[in-house]
């Protein structure tokens, strides 16, 4: 018993990725070694970007979360980077999210101050 069709010299395949059609020479999938590139580097690209609350896990597992969390007095409007308690009022600040220092002014400032509270970081609405 012998399967003539297996044997078939004409047998064309369509790339995946392109669609075009060839005679595969072995096991190949695709037409082409760029083809072949491409879907690998599809296959392994890195759909996921950072968002905000992979940022804080990120920080909170390296154990600098506080150092990045910006804090702010409910009586003077004055911004602490680290530090819950105001020095001069005396009271407890509220939580306004994660920041740091500026390089050129030194004020300390939140990544929704930097990209504007309307704006998505990644997949995360801020």
């Amino acid at each position: 018993m012998c399967d003539d069709t297996r044997n078939d010299s004409r047998c064309l395949v369509s790339c995946p990725l392109c669609g075009v059609r060839f005679e595969p020479s072995g096991r190949g999938r695709y037409c082409t070694p760029r083809c072949r590139q491409r879907a690998h580097r599809l296959r392994h690209r890195q759909t996921d970007r950072a968002t905000l609350a992979d940022l804080t896990a990120a920080l909170q597992r390296e154990r600098r979360l506080l150092d990045h969390t910006v804090y702010e007095c409910p009586t003077c409007q004055e911004r602490f980077l680290g530090e819950r308690r105001c020095g001069d009022c005396n009271r407890m600040c509220r939580k306004v999210g994660l920041g740091g220092r500026c390089s050129g002014c030194d004020d300390i400032l939140t990544i929704t101050d930097l990209i504007g509270p309307e704006l998505r970081v990644g997949d995360a609405m801020i």
